[in-house]
């Protein structure tokens, strides 16, 4: 298994919620267990479609851009700098609003699978 990636060794994927997704670290193909790593792009205008995760607790951290953030009940400003805490269960989406692409750091535990993503709406 392999212990260090390099973005650009990586090809993008589309997740369920409409995010590109490169996979940095992920247990498939890393030495890491309970946990993955990747960057999320959302283009300038794009929204990801709103879903939750049953069992996989997220962060979220802004490496780039702006945008605005659905968790739960909540809408509120995000921005590079910011880390948001997404408990399972809890419905969310970003939508960009930046002139430029939206880059988040998605750490997941347990790891990200398409299968614990449930589409709302």
């Amino acid at each position: 298994m392999r212990r260090r990636t390099a973005l650009g060794d990586i090809a993008p994927y589309i997740t369920k919620d409409g995010s590109e997704i490169r996979e940095l670290l992920h247990p498939e193909q890393h030495a890491v267990r309970h946990q993955s790593l990747a960057e999320a792009v959302v283009p300038p205008g794009v929204a990801t479609l709103l879903h939750r995760h049953a069992t996989s607790e997220e962060i979220y951290h802004v490496t780039r851009g702006r945008g605005v953030m659905t968790l739960g009940d909540e809408e509120f400003a995000i921005a590079a700098g910011d880390s948001i805490a997404i408990a399972p269960g809890t419905p969310h989406r970003v939508r960009n609003t930046g002139a430029g692409p939206l880059h988040i750091l998605c750490c997941c535990a347990p790891a990200y699978a398409h299968d614990d993503t449930e589409l709302l709406g």
